[in-house]
């Protein structure tokens, strides 16, 4: 399959494995570009016979994906034309009702028939985390990586999939300490809390991922379909309805005041590469 259309993607495919790759610059914002080339990339390799796994890594050595974009908080056009975007790109799959598109994506990735690894070797917040989150295996760089759901301390709550996969992830304590308090977790932390698979020193990942995303590639797509449906029936996905809870209780928070928030932290650095290497601290200090 070609796979050059998705803006913001760099994607080859060799022996089995498809690697994405997010290079969406300034910050590989989950925004009205990356938002609807992910979710268009998902649904054209759901058919793909010749892809068995999939990586996903960033292009930017200190980033991820930074978090969604602060435009969705301060122009009322920017979510909505992200998601129509987003709908166009999968225009045959069904978005349930009460659920906006991130969290139909999180199934949708979550329901793939390949196996889904993310590469983590930079900062990984919001809406990069939660995508991070809808992937069947995370691994991360010791002394790299960074991973946080910063939105309580921006007054709203992670509303892309964020509280319910971490919950299924975390357990309930450690999800209300990382959801609540919103502070960086590192990859060792991340591995003890369960938020990754392992940690791994920051040279050695891209080997230890390289080799066991082709060892994964060589069994064959059916038995692949067939294990990941069988330990889908015994950790269930997260119900519709806590989805649909979480989007409105998103909703219920958009305020003036939210707005106004919004435009002070922006004002203040965040979205910038230089207020993003310390987001937590930036906040803060406001």
């Amino acid at each position: 399959m070609n796979y050059d259309t998705w803006t913001g993607l760099k994607i080859s495919v060799t022996d089995g494995v498809a690697t994405v790759t997010l290079d969406h610059p300034p910050l590989n914002l989950m925004d009205g570009v990356l938002l609807p080339s992910l979710r268009g990339f998902i649904h054209q390799v759901r058919e793909d016979a010749d892809v068995r796994v999939i990586v996903f890594q960033s292009a930017d050595p200190e980033f991820f994906s930074a978090h969604g974009d602060m435009a969705y908080l301060t122009d009322p056009d920017a979510l909505p034309a992200a998601t129509r975007a987003a709908i166009a790109a999968a225009p045959d799959a069904v978005i349930p009702d009460g659920l906006n598109i991130l969290e139909a994506m999180s199934e949708e990735v979550r329901n793939l028939p390949q196996v889904t690894i993310g590469k983590i070797a930079g900062f990984a917040r919001g809406a990069g985390n939660e995508f991070l989150m809808y992937l069947d295996l995370r691994f991360a760089a010791i002394g790299q990586s960074g991973q946080a759901q910063p939105e309580s301390l921006l007054a709203i709550l992670p509303g892309g999939g964020g509280t319910v996969n971490m919950t299924r992830l975390l357990g309930r304590p450690r999800a209300l300490e990382l959801l609540v308090g919103g502070q960086l977790v590192g990859a060792e932390l991340a591995e003890r809390y369960g938020l990754v698979n392992r940690a791994l020193p920051a040279g050695e990942l891209d080997a230890f991922v390289d080799s066991l995303a082709r060892r994964m590639a060589r069994v064959r797509p059916e038995v692949i379909a067939a294990i990941k449906a069988t330990v889908n029936t015994v950790s269930p996905g997260i119900p519709h309805e806590a989805y649909a809870l979480e989007n409105a209780s998103l909703y219920s928070l958009f305020s003036e005041d939210l707005v106004e928030l919004a435009h002070k932290q922006l004002a203040a650095g965040v979205q910038t590469r230089e207020g993003e290497r310390d987001l937590e601290g930036l906040i803060d200090r406001m």
